[in-house]
């Protein structure tokens, strides 16, 4: 006689917010997928509907509040986790049928809403997982997030009061995740974290046993074994500490991407000291040239705040022939936006808004254009692309220097034969300001 298996409830999720809220989210769907639970692409297939929250902006708050009442329109049953969790009684004021309101990386107590939301009837035959658990990227990259929460206290930044002081991971669990997640397909794995340079300092850079040998809590020992997996080793968030140096070589050496995420913020010493930030933008021009003389090929990518309290014209011009002379592959900007409870909020000499709005084009126009020729220097070459894609006749992928949804993309024709995840040489036939142009060889 046939078993008849009983109906597990359906979850759906809204992911908000940056690449370790995605991690998260990941982490919360796999705990609850073993659990047996199953995933609804839609509000109206879901029993409960997750919302994982971003705070880290007023304006991504309000995005956040907009998903939720989304959510509840749609669905109804409803319950939210990540940052803004913070302020549950902002969301509880505005939205009072919430079923529970969870903070950032709360794993337990948002399995155990969801547990107590929509109870999962027993039986064996439901609790199914994959070894690598349940991603919310394609099949051919993966974020590998190496640790949690922040020891600066950057004036304009709340994510220390959000998500807490350094916590690491241990180095054998990230390589040992690293190795499910590449042997399930990643063909890409993206090192997150908000500090990725700061990476072992709470846990004393303590070794732990990996394949008969130790390896360091570091990110330089982090990296080399990574980079002996067979994947693209990609690397965000990294601040430009001195030991930042050392894993340049191992960029040269082919075991990691030639590719640094720095979020340099701004040139100007009187401005980083406002930000409360290192004032060493003379030494890490100097190092960015030295980078580059062992790893030719590296692309480094940066964030800019414009128009932060006390920010001068002169302050700005420096900005600007800062970043003519560094020359970045990639930069994104944005407009100072006050964050409730940031102590930048109650710094003097705010700036207009319609100058941070003439700052910021001026700023944009000078990278799109120092974009623009670099990629031009590109044509001709043959370059190894990663493929996100593949349609009819074309595809569209990255290159090493471009990382998923925030860089540019390599468009392809004639390649309507390949597949989604396979890394193929291309040949670069045009460019312009943000993307290349070319055919796989």
């Amino acid at each position: 006689m046939a078993t008849i298996l009983p109906s597990p409830p359906k979850i759906g999720m809204v992911s908000l917010g940056c690449p370790k809220n995605l991690v998260d989210s990941e982490r919360i769907l796999t705990k609850l997928r073993s659990d047996g639970y199953a995933m609804s692409p839609d509000y109206a297939g879901a029993d409960v509907v997750l919302v994982n929250t971003c705070g880290f902006l007023d304006s991504a708050k309000e995005e956040s509040l907009e998903a939720i009442g989304e959510a509840i329109a749609e669905n109804g049953r409803v319950i939210v986790t990540g940052c803004m969790g913070k302020e549950a009684e902002t969301i509880r004021a505005r939205f009072p049928g919430i079923l529970a309101v969870t903070g950032a990386h709360q794993y337990e107590e948002v399995v155990g809403a969801v547990h107590e939301a929509a109870p999962m009837p027993p039986s064996a035959f439901l609790n199914l997982v994959p070894d690598s658990g349940l991603k919310l990227t394609p099949r051919h990259y993966s974020y590998l997030k190496i640790s949690e929460g922040c020891n600066h206290r950057c004036s304009f930044c709340i994510i220390p009061s959000l998500r807490g002081d350094l916590v690491s991971r241990r180095p054998d669990a990230i390589l040992r995740e690293a190795e499910k997640l590449i042997a399930a397909g990643t063909k890409e794995l993206l090192v997150i974290s908000q500090d990725t340079s700061a990476y072992g300092v709470d846990i004393r850079h303590h070794p732990r046993m990996w394949h008969g040998h130790e390896v360091r809590a570091h990110m330089t020992d982090l990296s080399r074994e990574l980079g002996k997996l067979g994947a693209w080793i990609r690397l965000h968030y990294v601040y430009p500490y001195p030991h930042v140096d050392q894993v340049i070589p191992l960029m040269a050496e082919g075991l990691i991407l030639p590719y640094l995420d720095i979020p340099f913020q701004h040139a100007s010493r009187n401005v980083l000291k406002l930000m409360k930030r290192p004032a060493n933008e003379t030494k890490v021009l100097e190092r960015i040239k030295h980078w580059r003389t062992i790893a030719p090929d590296i692309a480094i990518r940066s964030t800019f705040v414009v128009g932060f309290p006390g920010e001068t014209e002169d302050d700005f011009a420096y900005l600007m022939d800062w970043l003519q002379e560094a020359q970045l592959d990639r930069v994104g900007a944005f407009r100072f936006e006050p964050v409730e409870g940031a102590v930048a909020n109650l710094l003097p000499d705010h700036v207009p808004e319609e100058i941070k709005e003439e700052r910021y084009a001026r700023l944009m126009e000078l990278t799109a254009r120092i974009s623009a020729e670099k990629l031009q220097a590109k044509i001709g070459r043959t370059l190894d692309v990663i493929i996100d894609e593949v349609g009819e006749d074309g595809a569209t992928g990255r290159s090493q220097a471009d990382a998923p949804e925030i860089d540019g993309e390599v468009f392809l024709r004639d390649a309507g034969h390949l597949q989604q995840g396979d890394i193929v040489p291309v040949l670069i036939e045009d460019a312009d300001e943000h993307d290349l142009y070319g055919v796989p060889v």
